[in-house]
């Protein structure tokens, strides 16, 4: 079970209902697929916009824009171990999941609940630094997503 904690810290998140929902499915079956389902830890996602997000990634990843999304494990782990009592964080731009989504012609929950996985994926020690670790990350996002009834974000790309 995962519990989790929510901050709306922009103007732009306004329906915190359905943002904890498509969390909790997103979360949910994200840790099912990966066989740890029955892990008890908690998880905190920050629903922020562009600014802050930039100001973020400008102090932890010496890149002064924004991005979609960030994640900060609460401890180390290797993919495939399970969790502490405490998962991480997960913070996401409204602006830019937006601006994504409408280039590339996806519905914004399903892009942010792409997000939210891409997220998760990172906390439960999944990266995407080589081309073997982001095949499989990608793999990953795809089964996880199909079982959102999401389509498939790479595909789409081409």
């Amino acid at each position: 079970m995962i519990t989790i904690d929510i901050t709306l810290e922009s103007t732009g998140w306004n329906d915190e209902k359905m943002l904890y929902t498509l969390t909790e499915k997103a979360l949910t079956t994200t840790m099912h697929h990966v066989s740890l389902g029955n892990v008890v830890s908690e998880v905190s996602l920050l629903f922020t916009d562009d600014q802050h997000m930039a100001q973020i990634n400008a102090q932890w990843r010496n890149k002064n824009k924004p991005t979609n999304v960030l994640s900060f494990p609460a401890f180390p782990i290797k993919a495939g171990d399970p969790p502490g009592p405490m998962l991480g964080d997960i913070i996401i731009a409204r602006e830019t999941v937006a601006l994504e989504a409408k280039q590339e012609g996806k519905l914004f929950q399903d892009h942010l609940t792409h997000m939210i996985v891409h997220g998760a994926l990172h906390l439960l020690g999944y990266n995407h630094e080589t081309d073997d670790e982001a095949y499989q990350m990608e793999e990953l996002e795809r089964e996880i997503l199909q079982k959102l009834s999401i389509k498939d974000p790479y595909t789409e790309l081409s």
